[in-house]
């Protein structure tokens, strides 16, 4: 059975948006790590690899779509201080907490696509946590520090991220700690 249009749309969209944040970051991080700041330069690798996840579920949302399209997503382009590329990446996952994913959402809960549904709310929760990271990582910066950071954790399932020890239980999908893969 198809996929509704409008949610097959916005999940390749996610998925565009997901993929090119992942590239990102990785440029980004490699710029953090050349200007002293090798702390923000592992957020940015640990939070890049939670934009991999949460594109490979975009995809597999998609696995009974079948050809070629063209895809627009939104992203922000641009290599700069690492404080300016923070700011960018405060902007981008706050777009997809304030507006792209609860858009996205709501259509997929209309049009009852369940496993739409599920990779945006995924998503959408790890955001959340992204935009407060990077803004830590922007005020560290900008009095010329690194920022202390514990372990991330990565949830290899839907994307969440924590510090410090992986939880018992993903507090988004529920797997067990298993599933995080550490970047100490």
């Amino acid at each position: 059975m198809n996929m509704n249009e409008m949610t097959a749309a916005n999940l390749r969209s996610a998925y565009g948006g997901e993929s090119q944040a992942n590239m990102r970051y990785k440029v980004w991080g490699a710029r953090a790590r050349e200007e002293g700041f090798p702390n923000i330069a592992r957020l940015f690798m640990a939070i890049a690899y939670a934009e991999e996840v949460h594109a490979g579920n975009h995809f597999n949302a998609l696995a009974d779509e079948d050809g070629d399209f063209l895809v627009a997503s939104m992203s922000g382009f641009g290599l700069k201080s690492t404080a300016e590329n923070l700011q960018g990446a405060i902007n981008g996952e706050t777009f997809e907490v304030k507006q792209m994913y609860p858009a996205y959402m709501a259509v997929a809960w209309e049009q009852g696509e369940k496993g739409g549904i599920r990779s945006f709310r995924y998503a959408l929760e790890a955001e959340k946590i992204h935009a407060a990271l990077f803004t830590k990582a922007k005020e560290a910066v900008e009095t010329g520090d690194d920022m202390p950071l514990d372990t991330v954790q990565i949830c290899e399932v839907c994307g969440h991220t924590h510090l410090g020890e992986a939880p018992g239980k993903c507090p988004v999908c529920n797997r067990g700690k298993e599933v995080f893969r550490a970047f100490s």
